[in-house]
């Protein structure tokens, strides 16, 4: 009997080794949404200047990067982390067929945060959600 006990603490503690190892990382923070047309063009002005190259104006694609302005960004299919994310690693294709996103270095995540306010803001206006 205290075998099959010991065995059996054995394998919980040995769960919660695997479990603590195994445990992911937090994902990264969600935008704040801008509640002010000040915070809008701020990430307005930082979406011009490093994701319109590729994105299109107000985020509506462009020949070599796909619309974020789309029912495919909404955030119940890409939350705010996925933004966060694709930011800093890049993103493997996966929906399109303009290849992989490179990460996007210099860019702090409060300036993402504002950035993907922008984006979640052109897609309200747009009726995506």
């Amino acid at each position: 009997m205290n075998r099959v006990l010991a065995a059996g603490l054995f394998l919980i503690a040995g769960f919660g080794v695997v479990v603590t190892l195994t445990k992911r990382p937090e994902p990264p923070r969600q935008a704040q949404v801008p509640v002010t047309m000040a915070q809008i063009k701020k990430g307005k002005s930082l979406f011009s200047r490093n994701c319109m190259r590729c994105h299109g104006p107000e985020a509506r694609g462009s020949r070599i990067g796909p619309p974020l302005v789309h029912k495919i960004y909404e955030p119940s299919h890409h939350g705010d982390a996925a933004f966060f994310m694709a930011v800093s690693r890049g993103v493997r294709s996966h929906h399109w067929k303009f290849g992989d996103m490179q990460p996007v270095p210099g860019v702090k995540p409060e300036e993402v945060a504002l950035i993907v306010g922008y984006v979640r803001w052109l897609q309200r206006k747009a009726g995506i959600f």
